[in-house]
C-alpha cells in the first residue's frame, strides 16, 4: 500500500468559484485506474498547537502500490489537473508513505 497525501495551500484571491471547481477537479482522480482510495478534506476545526489549519484542501490518494502511484503520475486525468489548476497553488506539500 502507498499513500500520496498533497496538501494544498491556495492563493488569497482565489474566489469561492475556483474553489469548487479545484475540488471538482480533485474528485476526478478517483477515475484514475490505480486508485484504491481518495479523500479531499479542508481543514477540520481543531484548535491545537500541533494542527495546521493553514491550508485549503487536503488530497489523499491510496495506491495498491508503488507501480499504481507511477501510472497515476503520468494519468491523463492527473496531468488535467495539474495543467488546469497549478496557477491557483500558492504552496504544494507531499507526503508519501509506504
Amino acid at each position: 500500500m502507498l499513500a500520496h497525501h498533497v496538501i494544498f495551500w491556495l492563493k488569497a484571491d482565489t474566489t469561492d468559484e475556483q474553489k469548487t471547481a479545484f475540488r471538482a477537479s480533485l474528485e476526478t482522480l478517483a477515475g484514475v485506474e490505480t486508485v484504491k482510495t481518495l479523500h479531499i478534506g479542508t481543514p477540520a476545526p481543531i484548535e491545537r498547537a500541533v494542527v495546521d489549519t493553514t491550508y485549503t484542501f487536503s488530497l489523499i490518494l491510496l495506491f495498491e502500490d508503488m507501480a499504481g502511484h507511477d501510472v497515476y503520475q503520468v494519468h491523463p486525468l492527473h496531468k488535467a489537473f495539474l495543467e488546469g489548476f497549478r496557477v491557483y497553488f500558492d504552496r504544494v506539500v507531499i507526503y508519501d508513505a509506504q
